[in-house]
């Protein structure tokens, strides 16, 4: 059951590194590992993230929606490859085993 009282928020964010991407929680401002989960060589679909923030205890927040950012893989290179960061706002839920 999702406890409406217990949910915080945190950014949800997914990554591609050597062509597998990777969708994980920030943690900020704890100790604890960040819970991530990885996918294999395609660009995950909405459901695909949606489910996988599901089985880390997550949802997205209501109306958040996904943005994308690009940035270069050597800060000031222009001629660097290209590392695209997509980030939403999650809560997380009551009844979560780690």
């Amino acid at each position: 059951m999702r406890g409406q009282e217990s949910a915080r928020e945190f950014t949800a964010q997914m990554s591609v590194r050597e062509g597998r991407w990777r969708l994980y929680v920030a943690l900020m401002n704890t100790t604890e590992r960040w819970p991530e989960h990885r996918f294999g060589r395609t660009v995950p679909t909405f459901t695909d993230r949606t489910n996988a923030l599901s089985v880390l205890g997550f949802e997205p927040v209501p109306g958040a929606e996904w943005t994308w950012t690009e940035d270069s893989e050597t800060h000031g290179d222009p001629a660097s490859p290209v590392v695209l960061i997509a980030a939403i706002r999650v809560r997380s839920w009551s009844g979560v085993s780690a």
